[in-house]
């Protein structure tokens, strides 16, 4: 089995926007190249999973955001760092989904399509629903950028601030 980091995208890959759908409007977050880097260095995974619920709103298709989410994956691979898979979630919280975080579908559904062995995974998330869906799939090792009450097991205030933290 396999370990991997999963990685929520709004407010961990990129600057937190609100429906970030246009690469006009994509700001990548500080140091999260380097950090990508060190992980892959490490032999681990690289997994985001995101809730887009502006899919399910109609505020852009979602084609609209398979035509960000390639440039994105695009401008990684310039970088050096693979991403090896995207997992989204286009539901309305109403919806009722397994797959919305806090709902653990698509970190199952990533541990499945990969072998993950999710004890030996990382969350990394923004939000509490991030650290709630990560402990909910079994990772226990989570880690939440910002300055909200959390569950999470380590806090930081930047995604460079977590290779401190993952180091094996």
């Amino acid at each position: 089995m396999r370990k991997a980091v999963f990685l929520d995208r709004d407010g961990v890959i990129n600057i937190d926007k609100s429906y970030v759908y246009k690469k006009e409007d994509f700001e990548f977050s500080k140091g999260v190249f380097k950090a990508l880097k060190h992980f892959r260095k490490l032999g681990y995974l690289l997994i985001i999973v995101t809730n887009q619920s502006g899919i399910g709103r109609c505020y852009y298709t979602q084609k609209d955001f398979e035509k960000l989410t390639e440039w994105m994956l695009g401008e990684f691979e310039k970088k050096g760092v693979k991403i090896d898979g995207v997992y989204f979630c286009p539901h309305k919280p109403e919806d009722g989904c397994i797959c919305r975080k806090p709902e653990p579908g698509m970190i199952k559904k990533a541990a499945e399509d990969f072998d993950i062995d999710l004890k030996k995974s990382w969350m990394i998330g923004d939000k509490e629903r991030d650290i709630e869906a990560a402990h909910r799939a079994g990772i226990e090792n989570t880690i939440l950028i910002g300055d909200i009450d959390t569950s999470a097991k380590f806090k930081v205030n930047s995604i460079l601030d977590t290779i401190s933290i993952i180091k094996v």
